[in-house]
């Protein structure tokens, strides 16, 4: 049985957070009371935006962290478990690759690479050292930040790899929330729908509307056991 450790126990960790939507995720978690680890790419970057959230009340560590590089990753799993020994969290965020002037019949190939490396592989890899940390505590909650244009059955031609890298995150979400039922793990994908941050550009909603979503996923109770579904807002939408 599960066991939800207290807010001020747990520990999240959000990749690519030292702006926009990762930076308003780490916020929102850093005030209900719980630390929050900041992966930036960038450590400065990182340590500045940790500080301007530390200066607002919260516990927030800016940690170095490229999702690309298994290196960052694995170093930073044993600096958890040495710092910490658990991690009740893991917000995949780090995204990259919004090519919205490409189409399937002519995109460089070695920019959907790129982007299944950020998109799909950053997450993956992050995942696959995050889970040994939950099973311990039997407790853990990962949120795949996706995008509903990564829907198999969403219309478009525009954004070709954004697009398949989503697609590729969102069946992840399913296979390993499906490997991990009943182990007091949840694992989600949500869409924050179109922010106003430096990917999404003017004109969309507030971020936090945005990140209010991926926060809530982040902190579900083990009553409903919600796991393996796509989300924006809280309501399911179709995949």
């Amino acid at each position: 049985m599960a066991t939800e450790p207290p807010l001020t126990q747990r520990i999240a960790l959000v990749s690519g957070a030292n702006r926009g939507l990762g930076l308003e995720v780490a916020r929102q978690l850093g005030t209900s009371g719980m630390t929050v680890l900041l992966g930036a790419r960038n450590l400065a970057a990182g340590e500045k935006a940790a500080k301007q959230l530390r200066r607002a009340g919260s516990d927030v560590v800016a940690v170095q962290l490229d999702v690309t590089a298994q290196a960052d990753v694995d170093a930073l799993a044993a600096r958890i478990e040495q710092d910490y020994g658990r991690l009740d969290i893991l917000v995949n965020n780090a995204g990259a690759f919004f090519d919205i002037g490409d189409r399937a019949s002519s995109v460089d190939v070695s920019h959907v690479q790129s982007a299944l490396d950020t998109n799909l592989l950053g997450a993956w890899r992050l995942s696959e050292a995050a889970v040994p940390l939950m099973k311990r505590h039997a407790y853990g909650r990962i949120v795949n930040v996706s995008s509903g244009c990564g829907a198999i059955d969403s219309e478009g031609e525009d954004c070709p790899a954004y697009r398949v890298s989503k697609a590729a995150l969102n069946s992840y979400t399913r296979m390993l929330a499906s490997e991990l039922r009943g182990s007091g793990i949840l694992v989600n994908a949500v869409c924050p729908g179109w922010v106003a941050t430096d990917m999404g550009g003017p004109g969309g909603r507030p971020v936090a509307d945005g990140a209010a979503g991926i926060v809530w996923a982040a902190c579900l109770p083990p009553q409903g056991s919600i796991t393996g579904g796509f989300f924006r807002d809280r309501a399911p939408i179709a995949w």
